[in-house]
C-alpha cells in the first residue's frame, strides 16, 4: 500500500479492514486516517455496517462496555484534529466543533439560508409584500426538525457506533446537536421575520418559536420510539400536511389569506399557551424515554 501525502482508504483496504483480515500496519494507517477524513470515515463506516450481523455485535459490545466500565470521559490525547485544525481535545474550539454536528457542516445550513434570503426576496424583489411573513412562519418550526434529521444516526454521522458508545453519546448528544441548530435557525429565521412586511391579522415575526419549539421535542421524544430520522420525518409531514400545505396554496388569492390561514396556528395566548404545554409534555416524555437512545439506532 503507497503511503502519499494524498493517500485515501480504497474500497478493497476497507473491506479487509471490516472483516479482519487487513495487514497491521495497514490498519494502523486506516485508524489514524479516518481521524481526519470525514469522506473515508463514511467509507469505512460503511463497510463495517454491510457485514451481517455486525449492528448485533456493534450493540452487544457497547452493552458490554457500559456494563463494565464507569462512565467517565477517556484520557484525551495531546492533539486532536478535527477537518483539518489542530485543536487541543479539552479547548472550547474542540468542543465547539464536535457539538455542532453534521447539520451545520453540511446542507442543511444552506438550506436554512436560501430559504431566509428568498423570504426577502419574495417580499421586496417580487412585490408579494405582507403575504411572505405568514409563508415563513409556517416554514419555520420545520427547518430545525430538518437538522435533527441530519444531526444524530448511522444515516447522518460516519463514526456513530464510536460516538453513541462514549459517555457523551446518547440523549446528551442529541441534546447538544439540537441545541446548536436551533441556535442557528431561531436568530436567522426571527431576523428575517422581523425584516418583512407586517400582514393586517397576520401573527408577529417571533410567533413561531414556541411551535417550533414544541415541533422539535415532538420530534425527539417521537424520536425515542422510532428513531431520530423517522420521529423528525413524520412531524414535518404533519406540519406540512395540516398547516404549511394549505397556507401556501392559498398565498396566490391575496395578501390577507395567508395570513388569516396562519393566524389560528399562532395568534392569541390560548393557542401559545398550548403549544407551551405541548413542548413541555413532549420535554417530559423525553425525559422519561433518556436510555432508549443508549441503544444503537439499527435503521
Amino acid at each position: 500500500m503507497r503511503r502519499t501525502h494524498a493517500w485515501h482508504v480504497d474500497e478493497e483496504l476497507a473491506a479487509g479492514y471490516a472483516a479482519g483480515t487487513a495487514a497491521e500496519t495497514d490498519a494502523w494507517s486506516l485508524e489514524k486516517h479516518v481521524e481526519a477524513c470525514g469522506s473515508c470515515a463514511a467509507r469505512v463506516s460503511s463497510a463495517v455496517g454491510s457485514r451481517d450481523g455486525m449492528g448485533a455485535v456493534l450493540a452487544d459490545i457497547r452493552a458490554g462496555v457500559l456494563a463494565a466500565a464507569p462512565r467517565r470521559a477517556p484520557t484525551p490525547r495531546p492533539w486532536h484534529v478535527t477537518r483539518g485544525l489542530r485543536v487541543r481535545p479539552g479547548s472550547r474550539a474542540a468542543r465547539v466543533l464536535w457539538a455542532a454536528g453534521p447539520a451545520l457542516r453540511g446542507p442543511w445550513l444552506t438550506a436554512l439560508v436560501l430559504v431566509a434570503t428568498g423570504a426577502l426576496a419574495l417580499a421586496y424583489g417580487a412585490g408579494l409584500g405582507g403575504a411572505v411573513r405568514p409563508l415563513l412562519l409556517v416554514v419555520a418550526p420545520v427547518l430545525p426538525l430538518a437538522g435533527v434529521f441530519v444531526s444524530y444516526g448511522r444515516h447522518a454521522d460516519p463514526l456513530h457506533e464510536i460516538a453513541a458508545a462514549t459517555p457523551s453519546g446518547g440523549l446528551r448528544l442529541l441534546l447538544t446537536r439540537t441545541a446548536a441548530v436551533l441556535g442557528a435557525s431561531i436568530p436567522a429565521l426571527t431576523l428575517v421575520g422581523a425584516a418583512l412586511p407586517e400582514a393586517a391579522g397576520g401573527p408577529g415575526a417571533v410567533a413561531w418559536l414556541l411551535p417550533g419549539l414544541a415541533l422539535t421535542l415532538a420530534a425527539l421524544a417521537l424520536g425515542s420510539y422510532v428513531g431520530c430520522r423517522a420521529g423528525a420525518a413524520t412531524v414535518a409531514a404533519c406540519w406540512a400536511f395540516a398547516v404549511a400545505l394549505p397556507t401556501v396554496y392559498a398565498s396566490p388569492q391575496g395578501a390577507s389569506t395567508p395570513a388569516a390561514e396562519a393566524a389560528p396556528y399562532f395568534t392569541g395566548p390560548g393557542v401559545q399557551g398550548g403549544w407551551a404545554a405541548g413542548a413541555v409534555a413532549c420535554a417530559a416524555l423525553l425525559a422519561v424515554r433518556r436510555r432508549s437512545f443508549d441503544h444503537l439506532e439499527t435503521s
